[in-house]
């Protein structure tokens, strides 16, 4: 018998059917005799109509009283959830997120978890019941309802998973694994068994949407043995695991891809001490973040030039900023595009494996792709180019380090 925590989006509860199809999948772990956790998302575009309500209502509310207003569509789907489960014969009670209790900071909108009380859900699993929880919400010091922003729902559930020991996370989505990339954009990418936390965690930051962020740092961090499977196909998914449960592992495990991204050069700036920070400072009280840096001298050594991309929908009010603070960084010119796509190669091998930039230059190179900003880590190297060469480069990249799925004879 496993402990199980069991998670399901928006689109895998997305109606009452759906929801029946959960409660099917939750039975039959039960009837295998496992202790199961369910942690469920609000009903597929439920919390987008719910936030478009507190806009509608006022652009500037209150947040405490948002993360009230948007909290509450996970108390619709824990509840049907728990009817058709107790309707098929298995014992189940829901918990919304101060029940539990989840307590986390006072940072509405965007709050962190800090603690989980388990003694409610561990009463409730000792007592042969299945505890369905309310993703995406916990409770403040101050009692009010907090929300963990989107996508949160992975993270309640990979901190539940820690909490309670579980021996294993599950994460049903509309995909049915991890790919090598963007199947829609190559055909021939392969769905991985095993991937390590590092790599998803790189692969989930640059655009892989399967995982959210946050949850895969959380999963690193506690250990918890994270699998990403289909809610619509019974077919393997894919595990997050530590690196030593990875027994051979690839130079490049995926190509990863991001079209929101916007990239701007300060032309001529000031060399002296201190320029830099004083250029990236007034970005970071805007809190808007900055991504990838170069910055080159000129010749005479009097000047630099200092190119970084920021979020594109970040990219007006990263513009303004430091067009107002034009004469006190005193540069010369801002050049700016939204029209760029960050493109990467993620791997753990890389950090046994020479030549993996170079190739990825080359193949670039090969396809007249040009590129305008690097960036590297141990186990990744990004670059920037123009958007419309983004499906190109990434076929190009995935034929070129091997990923390609193998044809049928």
């Amino acid at each position: 018998m496993a402990r199980i925590v069991k998670k399901f989006g928006g689109t895998s509860v997305g109606d009452v059917d759906r929801i029946r199809n959960v409660a099917s999948r939750v039975k039959k772990a039960v009837d295998e005799g496992h202790e199961v956790v369910v942690v469920v998302s609000a009903m597929s575009g439920t919390t987008n109509q719910l936030v478009d309500f507190c806009r509608s209502a006022a652009p500037m509310h209150d947040a405490r009283e948002y993360d009230t207003v948007v909290a509450a569509g996970e108390q619709i789907t824990i509840g049907l959830l728990s009817i058709c489960l107790q309707e098929m014969e298995v014992p189940a009670r829901s918990f919304l997120g101060w029940q539990v209790p989840i307590r986390t900071n006072d940072v509405h909108s965007a709050a962190r978890i800090e603690k989980i009380e388990t003694e409610k859900l561990e009463e409730c699993l000792k007592g042969g019941r299945v505890a369905v929880v309310a993703g995406f919400q916990g409770i403040a010091d101050d009692g009010r309802i907090t929300t963990l922003g989107r996508g949160g729902s992975d993270t309640s559930a990979v901190a539940l998973a820690a909490a309670l020991k579980a021996d294993q996370c599950d994460i049903y989505t509309d995909v049915d694994g991890v790919y090598t990339t963007d199947p829609r954009i190559v055909p021939k990418a392969r769905k991985l068994d095993k991937i390590t936390y590092e790599e998803m965690l790189e692969m989930a930051s640059l655009g892989a949407k399967v995982l959210q962020t946050r949850s895969v740092a959380m999963a690193m961090t506690h250990g918890v043995r994270t699998q990403v499977l289909s809610s619509f196909e019974d077919l393997p998914g894919t595990l997050v695991v530590g690196e030593d449960e990875i027994v051979e592992q690839e130079v490049v495990s995926g190509i990863a891809y991001s079209r929101g991204e916007a990239k701007i050069t300060v032309v001529g700036l000031e060399d002296r001490p201190g320029q830099v920070s004083h250029l990236f400072a007034p970005l970071a009280d805007q809190n808007i973040n900055v991504d990838m840096i170069v910055q080159s001298a000129s010749e005479d050594g009097t000047s630099t030039d200092v190119t970084f991309t920021v979020p594109e929908d970040d990219l007006r009010k990263a513009v303004k900023v430091l067009s107002d603070r034009k004469d006190e960084l005193k540069y010369r010119d801002l050049v700016y595009t939204g029209d760029v796509v960050k493109v990467s190669v993620v791997g753990v091998g890389m950090r046994s494996h020479a030549g993996v930039a170079s190739k990825m230059f080359d193949t670039l190179a090969e396809k007249g792709i040009n590129i305008q900003v690097i960036s590297t880590s141990e186990i990744k190297v990004s670059v920037i180019i123009d958007a419309e060469y983004t499906e190109l480069a990434v076929r190009a990249l995935h034929t070129a380090y091997g990923l390609d799925a193998p044809t049928d004879a």
